[in-house]
Parts: structure tokens; C-alpha cells; sequence
């Protein structure tokens, strides 16, 4: 069981690097980029609301398909926007529900469009609308597993899944994963203990 622990740890750590090289801005002027926030959990016995589980806030841009997914503890107005201004493009137009936090994006740099999905799921004045971070959540949550799931790992599942993502073709995963790997653990330089 330790060898399986450990090329599953061996794994996540490469992907969480291949996270951290990408790390940047998506979006940017005349570009679209949806955000929003999901909880990764379960329902006790299948029932019921979610009771334990993670939060993460996420955002894609629909013209490149870049991908920002982070864990965040807490869902209040600082949060959100200090990763907002760390992964979103100043000039972007972001589509977002109406949740309060989001309130303060037209202040901020950010051409700013709502949906309010209480009402409908497309703003029938500015056809604004959230499907395609939807999707996203759909397919993100399909790739954390739902059992075993630890909250220290949580970060590398969210860049196994981006990874898994980026590389839909199973070949190119594998090279680039190889890439990735031979770079973190170069095998002309001894590794330091």
C-alpha cells in the first residue's frame, strides 16, 4: 500500500508544479471569463445539503478555455476578488450569478454581467449566462474522488483535474506528464535529501 501512496503523492506533487508554472491572468480586454463558486463535497447518506466538503472558486475563459480553480475557505467579497485580481485580466468582462461578494467588479477594473438564476439561466437583456463554469464543475467533480478524499491532497486533485483538462488525449497526457516529471526530477542532477 506505501508504493501506491507514494506514486499517488509522487503524482499530484508533479501536476500541483505544472499548476504553478501556469499560474496567470486569464481573460483580458474584449475577452469573456465566467466565474464562479462550487462546493466539492457529499451529502450525508445521499441525502439532504452538503455537509462537509470544500469550497473552491473557479473561472474559464470562453475564448481560450483557460481554467483558474482554487480552494478557498471562505466565499466574502476579500476573498473572492484578492483571487479575482490574481488570475482575472483587468479589462475582462466576467459573467457571474448575483451573489453580493461579485458586487464590487465594475469598481475594480471588470466590465461586470449577472444572471440571476433564480429567475432564469440566461439574462434575456444581455444573453449573459454561467453554462460554461457550470460545465466545468460538472466535469471537475467527476475527477475528485469521492472517497479517500483528504483535504491536505485537496489542491493536487484541483490540478490533476485542470491537468486532465488541458490534455484530453490520453497520449498527450502521458507525454506531457513525462515532461513535467523529468523536469521536477531531472535525472542528470542528484536530488537533495
Amino acid at each position: 500500500m506505501t508504493i501506491i501512496s507514494d506514486k499517488a503523492s509522487f503524482c499530484r506533487e508533479v501536476l500541483v508544479e505544472w499548476c504553478v508554472k501556469r499560474e496567470g491572468k486569464i481573460g483580458g480586454p474584449g475577452k469573456i471569463v465566467e466565474i464562479d463558486e462550487s462546493k466539492f463535497g457529499r451529502r450525508k447518506y445521499n441525502v439532504g445539503r452538503l455537509v462537509e466538503g470544500q469550497w473552491v472558486f473557479g473561472g474559464i475563459c470562453r475564448q481560450t478555455r483557460a481554467v483558474f480553480l482554487v480552494p478557498v475557505e471562505k466565499r466574502d467579497r476579500e476573498t473572492l476578488l484578492n483571487v479575482i485580481k490574481e488570475r482575472v485580466e483587468p479589462g475582462t468582462t466576467i459573467i457571474s450569478d448575483c451573489w453580493r461578494a461579485y458586487n464590487c467588479l465594475e469598481e475594480e477594473g471588470y466590465r461586470h454581467l449577472t444572471v440571476n438564476h433564480s429567475i432564469n439561466f440566461v439574462d434575456p437583456n444581455t444573453h449573459a449566462h454561467t453554462n460554461t463554469i457550470e460545465r466545468l464543475w460538472r466535469e471537475a467533480k467527476r475527477k475528485v474522488p469521492l472517497f479517500g478524499r483528504r483535504k491536505k491532497h485537496f489542491v493536487g486533485y484541483l490540478a490533476k483535474t485542470m491537468f486532465v483538462m488541458t490534455f484530453p488525449n490520453s497520449n498527450e497526457m502521458f507525454h506531457h506528464f513525462l515532461v513535467e516529471a523529468a523536469a521536477l526530477y531531472n535525472p542528470q542532477q542528484p536530488q537533495q535529501s
